[in-house]
């Protein structure tokens, strides 16, 4: 099983970029994770941010396979213990299909992300800034995979 992190937004800060590659690569033995990255949709002045989220949702959906499960991050979603990760992980595995996560721009997902989604998963209540997301996301992933494992890396 393979996992597919889909992110709008481009060009990770340096340190955003070092940590993401630290569990990508702890990872890619037990659940190997592609990053692929979505242009933001044009945003400002005289622009309708809701095209843009519009847009982004488009390009999301343009990058899926038709039989992976899709995870699509967003605040409304269902808040997950890491253990409750590892079992959903457990699950996916037990299920066959590749996993695809789903970041959202800066106005979340539009309508069709959603409704395409087989799960939505709040990381809490906070906001948190998009970049930062992936690198919770790819250490909790990381987590999820050694907590299936018995590996003592998670001391709840």
């Amino acid at each position: 099983m393979r996992a597919r992190l889909i992110a709008v937004g481009e060009r990770m800060p340096a340190w955003v970029a070092e940590g993401f590659a630290e569990y990508r690569k702890r990872l890619s033995h037990d659940f190997p994770l592609e990053l692929v990255e979505i242009k933001p949709g044009a945003r400002g002045k005289g622009r309708d941010d809701a095209r843009a989220t519009l847009d982004e949702g488009v390009a999301i959906l343009a990058t899926l396979p038709r039989d992976i499960h899709v995870v699509a991050l967003d605040g409304r979603g269902k808040a997950w213990s890491s253990e409750d990760l590892a079992r959903q992980l457990e699950q996916w595995r037990m299920g066959g299909r590749d996993v695809a996560f789903l970041i959202g721009g800066p106005d979340g997902h539009a309508p069709e992300v959603l409704a395409r989604a087989d799960q939505t998963w709040s990381l809490g209540p906070l906001t948190l800034p998009h970049m930062l997301v992936r690198l919770v996301l790819a250490e909790q992933l990381y987590r999820a995979t050694t907590l299936v494992a018995g590996h003592p890396y998670h001391r709840a």
